[in-house]
Parts: C-alpha cells; structure tokens; sequence
C-alpha cells in the first residue's frame, strides 16, 4: 500500500538529481542555448550523411 509512496520518493530524488546534473553542465542561458545548438548541428549533420549514402 505504501509502494506508490515510495516509488513517488524515487522518482522525485531522480529528478532532482537529473536536474542538478543539467544544470551544473551549462551554468547560464547562453551556455543551454550553446547546448541546444550543438545538439541541433549535430543531428543535422547525421541526418545529411543518412541522406548523402541514399
């Protein structure tokens, strides 16, 4: 009866730690914005190999 509970507990340590770890990676907005933008050009450039070899 008190799984749901505890389980509950889990998850929200889990997104606290998930939290403090992206946010310790990019300490202001334009460190996330640098982020977003590699993730982008990366995605990016793996999606025009994908294309060059069809």
């Amino acid at each position: 009866m008190n799984t749901a509970k505890s389980y509950g507990k889990y998850k929200m340590v889990a997104l606290s730690i998930a939290a403090v770890a992206i946010l310790s990676g990019c300490n202001t907005v334009a460190g996330v914005g640098k982020d977003v933008q590699a993730a982008g050009e990366s995605t990016t450039k793996a999606a025009d190999k994908v294309s060059d070899k069809m």
